[in-house]
């Protein structure tokens, strides 16, 4: 049986950067207490919320409020120490310092040996999906993106694997098809769809999003890993494949919500048995310091409850095992 981790953004950069820089912490600080639970995994996933690089200048050509890039001589071994083996590319922040700085990111998990999808060179790169091996199991991940529509690669220029959240829409089942098509080739033994999807502190998903999870999960998903939200949704079983909705924020910098708690979300471990999901389990974690750590006995308790309340309308009970909750998936 593999374990697999997923988790919610991962932003390196800004003041997360500045402290590790400035205060040449170990690569490791920003994983906290919980990087030995991460390093136990099998395989780790994770959305990379910047871009790693030094060079580039801040996106000018639409308003953006906020550039997030990371020096990759800290940012790729940090990922490496905490075993991640793909991250999803396909977000708002990935050209955040224009197409050299994308440029450099590709290279930078190039040589560091970590897998990446969602975006690339040209649009055929951005929608290749990533092939991973993890302890023996065949890992495909599509990584897409509804957010930033300016930020999307075309035929000749950099970018994201963009496409709307519509189920209905035959050109966008057009392109994520052609896209899936490519992953069965690799012939994996999981399918991951991680996306990128809706603006910033919602708590639950629209219908449009829930039709568009399901479809995958017809189209031969077996999981949806959903993230952009920055507090985590609930979770949905669907034909015994897990929707992640959202995963929330698991490294940042970013100011807290009193009420939504965007510090606050999960290590979401998925236990696979012969190419099918079987559990997940939900590690309660919390930011603090830029980086991330065991959730406190009441962060955790809110936590869990939250999560309780929020999976409650998909028909999803969750169990308590320790501190972490665990649901069967009847693989």
């Amino acid at each position: 049986m593999a374990r697999i981790g997923l988790t919610g953004d991962v932003m390196l950069g800004r003041l997360v950067d500045k402290r590790q820089r400035r205060r040449r912490r170990p690569t490791s600080a920003v994983w906290g207490d919980v990087l030995d639970r991460l390093r136990g995994l099998d395989g780790l996933f994770v959305n990379l919320e910047c871009c790693l690089s030094t060079r580039g200048r801040p996106w000018r050509r639409t308003y953006r409020p906020f550039h997030f890039r990371a020096d990759p001589t800290w940012a790729v071994p940090a990922l490496q120490r905490a075993g991640v083996d793909c991250c999803s590319l396909a977000n708002n922040h990935v050209l955040d310092f224009g197409e050299r700085a994308l440029g450099d990111t590709l290279d930078a998990l190039d040589a560091g040996g970590i897998a990446h999808a969602g975006a690339g060179r040209t649009r055929r790169e951005a929608f290749t999906p990533a092939a991973v091996t993890v302890d023996g199991l065949e890992v495909a991940v599509l990584s897409l993106t509804d957010n930033t529509p300016e930020f999307a690669a075309t035929a000749d220029t950099p970018g994201t694997a963009h496409v709307d959240i519509d189920a209905e829409d035959p050109a966008v089942r057009r392109t994520v098809r052609t896209a899936l098509e490519e992953a069965g080739r690799l012939q994996p033994d999981l399918l991951i769809a991680s996306l990128h999807w809706g603006p910033n502190m919602v708590e639950e998903p629209p219908d449009a999003f829930r039709a568009f999870a399901r479809w995958l999960v017809d189209e031969g998903v077996d999981v949806v890993h959903g993230h952009s939200a920055h507090v985590f949704q609930g979770v949905e079983l669907y034909d015994e494949r897990p929707i992640l909705y959202d995963t929330g924020d698991f490294v940042d910098d970013y100011a807290v919500d009193d009420r939504l708690r965007n510090d606050r979300s999960f290590l979401f471990d998925l236990s696979v048995a012969d190419g099918e999901p079987a559990m997940l389990r939900l590690w309660p974690t919390e930011i603090d310091d830029y980086a991330v750590h065991s959730a406190s006995p009441a962060a955790a308790e809110w936590s869990r409850e939250r999560m309780r309340e929020l999976s409650a309308p998909f028909g999803t009970a969750f169990e308590r095992a320790g501190e972490a909750l665990v649901l069967g998936l009847g693989g």
